[in-house]
């Protein structure tokens, strides 16, 4: 049983499997994962069935109605234009399959799917299956087959996800008399494969095939469906992108449903929202993302599994020098981010694994460096956007839960709500003066956040600027930062003349740049923000002044584990599915003001769950990797969200969605991590300085007194 979920699935041993499945070839195989409660359906009786309903619930189908074009008119409607006329209508919904790439191009609209080949066989009837009075399990086989195998009535069915030259057709446009379409067999291309699955089942081996299907299926450049909205115009939706259709298709469609008609689907859409890839996703870099998805269709999902091919897309001034020393990059939302840097003996790549390995120790390392000394971090892979004009005051307050900061430079963490009252993002404001006011929040959220504003600007004289690609960011952390920022600049870095939350434009190595006295690693520190040509003159001249203090690069998974220790939330915590006080972030939040979705967010009579901080007992072999159960007296009360071995404090971190009552300090909780419950207690405050005296100076000011 997966325990966090309440899923019908366990790990067995071959004996199992032989048990069940008496046919099966289990040379080489370990064990297996069992999900008893799987099962298929006819995909055409299911889509006939769920047509009556919607025709009993009001809805018109019309079949047999090719559309031929989608254009938005000066009124904010969509018309449609068909085969038998013109449709005026509110909303669009591209749920295209294999045309939906086209289809958004009559719009201006960038869907990014491309389609795939991809085969299954069935083979003539199996002498041995016509005797059986049930039906065997299906087989997944990623190692050898590369495929599925199952029961096809009584013959048997192999579908391949072959391991190399994977085939894109129509890679321009999908022919109209293509529906249903199937292509030649290409037994060449799939034979080792093919090959494999016959060895794995002795019993097909000498029978043969039947019939062979090779059709198109809809590849995302990274395998999730397109669910949600678009960029480029209101009131657009997707509804494509899907490799598992009749398994994705009723959950899907009805968080889509939900999204269209509340402003917020019920689960975290992120990875299914469209508007995670950005213009950079054109048709070339679309074609090579899709081969590299298909050939990852049966690979194993190790954490942080990195995706490289058609990489670089965005790169940051800093790429090359940061690449020379040893890091390791992944991607987000285009950018290339150092996630680690190899600075010992090993190779200068990923290393997967579900346990403990030396990219752990290099990332503690990292932890160290900027705990004791002094690190700097590549963060170009921020959204950052400036609002100005006369309005962008009342713009952004009545947006945000926070009060804006008042003065010129002041600095404020904030979050967005949806008209549902869920949290959209966080964000850090910036009060440049003048009416100007610079918010930075996570790469993903580029779109979402150009979209939220534009879309609630209601006449407003306003100006919004994405200044994502023009502009860099990077920090400058650790209780040595300020002596290392010294060397580079002539203004006073004194608390007294720059203190906490606060933003000064300044010189510093001859370059002007922002300075913002904040930190997400919870120590001393700066974030430096300005035109992309000044960031590598700048990192250098740090890097340089930072060598007497033992100054070390780091990257986003020493940053993540730095940001546990602090209990502040991220990403993972903050989605579309909860409200401020679920979040738990109400410090945040100015409830003597308006700001969409505030009833909704603060209204709820009762809490269903509520963000908890946990800390949990280490092994020093698995640290887990989110999702984890949390137990209370053996029962199920929520999970994790995020998990991070915590190193200044020696314990494991975590966040989890538990139920109100059990989230009390001191609370005695389990977390199941590698399948072994662990001794936790809920935390009341941060494990490391829990006061925040750290970045704020406090602590580095007393010492020098």
């Amino acid at each position: 049983m997966n325990i966090a979920l309440g899923f019908n699935s366990e790990v067995v041993d071959p004996a199992f499997v032989r048990s069940h499945h008496p046919f099966y070839n289990l040379d080489g195989v370990l064990g297996a994962l069992y999900t008893p409660d799987d099962g298929h359906v006819d995909p055409s009786g299911v889509t006939l069935g769920l047509a009556r309903g919607a025709r009993q619930l009001g809805a018109k189908i019309i079949r047999q109605c090719r559309a031929t074009n989608v254009q938005q008119l000066p009124s904010g409607e969509w018309l449609v234009s068909t085969e038998h006329g013109d449709i005026r209508c509110e909303h669009v919904v591209n749920a295209g399959g294999t045309y939906a790439r086209q289809v958004g191009d009559w719009s201006g609209i960038n869907v990014p799917t491309t389609s795939m080949t991809h085969h299954y066989f069935v083979t003539e009837t199996v002498p041995e299956f016509l005797q059986l009075e049930r039906e065997l399990p299906v087989i997944r086989d990623d190692k050898r087959v590369s495929g599925y195998i199952r029961m096809e009535q009584k013959s048997g069915l192999i579908g391949i996800y072959e391991k190399a030259k994977p085939n894109v057709v129509w890679d321009d446009h999908c022919p109209w008399e293509a529906e249903n379409h199937l292509f030649e067999a290409d037994y060449d291309r799939v034979m080792p494969w093919l090959e494999n699955a016959l060895d794995r089942m002795p019993i097909f081996a000498e029978l043969g095939i039947k019939q062979d299907v090779h059709g198109a299926i809809s590849h995302p450049p990274d395998g999730n469906p397109l669910i949600g909205p678009v960029a480029e115009a209101r009131n657009y939706w997707c509804c494509c992108g899907t490799q598992i259709g009749i398994g994705w298709g009723p959950g899907l469609t009805r968080e889509l449903a939900r999204w269209m008609v509340h402003g917020s689907a019920d689960i975290s859409m992120r990875a299914f929202d469209p508007r995670r890839f950005g213009s950079y996703a054109d048709k070339k870099w679309q074609n090579i993302k899709a081969r590299e998805d298909y050939l990852l269709r049966h690979e194993i999902p190790f954490p942080h599994f990195n995706r490289l091919d058609g990489r670089p897309v965005k790169k940051s001034p800093l790429y090359d020098r940061l690449k020379s020393q040893g890091a390791v990059f992944e991607e987000i939302y285009g950018h290339e981010r150092p996630r680690w840097f190899a600075t010992g003996d090993e190779a200068q790549r990923d290393h997967y694994s579900f346990r403990r390995n030396i990219v752990d120790e290099r990332v503690a390392e990292e932890h160290r460096a900027v705990r004791e000394r002094v690190g700097i971090m590549d963060i170009c892979a921020f959204t950052k956007v400036e609002v100005s004009g006369p309005d962008a005051e009342l713009l952004l307050d009545r947006l945000i839960a926070n009060r804006l900061p008042a003065k010129q430079g002041g600095i404020c963490l904030t979050h967005m709500l949806n008209r549902r009252g869920r949290i959209e993002m966080e964000m850090t404001i910036l009060n440049m003066g003048e009416g100007r006011y610079y918010l930075t929040c996570a790469a993903v959220f580029e779109q979402r956040l150009m979209d939220h504003l534009a879309h609630h600007t209601a006449g407003e004289a306003v100006t919004i600027t994405n200044r994502s690609s023009d502009w860099f960011a990077m920090t400058l952390q650790g209780p040595r930062a300020p002596e290392v920022l010294a060397e580079q600049v002539t203004d006073s870095l004194a608390l007294a003349d720059f203190p906490w939350l606060r933003g000064r434009e300044m010189e510093i190595a001859g370059q002007r740049v922002w300075a913002l006295r904040l930190s997400y690693a919870g120590e001393m520190g700066w974030e430096f923000h300005g035109p992309r040509d000044a960031m590598l003159p700048l990192y250098d001249a740090l890097w340089q002044s930072g060598q007497p203090h033992g100054i070390a690069n780091y990257g986003s998974f020493a940053m993540n584990t730095l940001r546990m220790e602090k209990m502040f939330p991220g990403a993972s915590e903050l989605t579309n599915e909860v409200t401020l006080p679920e979040a738990n972030v109400m410090r945040f939040v100015r409830s003597d003001k308006d700001f969409l979705g505030k009833a909704d967010s603060l209204g709820q009579a009762e809490l269903p769950w509520v963000c908890a901080y946990l800390a949990i007992e280490a092994d020093g072999i698995d640290d887990g990797h989110g999702g984890e159960p949390v137990l209370l007296d053996g029962e199920v009360i929520g999970s994790t969200t995020s998990i991070a071995m915590g190193h200044s404090v020696g314990r494991i971190l975590a966040f989890a969605y538990i139920k109100p009552a059990a989230n009390s300090p001191g609370q005695q909780l389990e977390v199941v991590i590698a399948n072994a419950p662990r001794a936790a207690v809920v935390l009341g405050a941060a494990a490391y300085d829990p006061n925040s005296e750290r970045p704020r100076g406090i602590a580095s000011a007393e010492a020098a007194a």
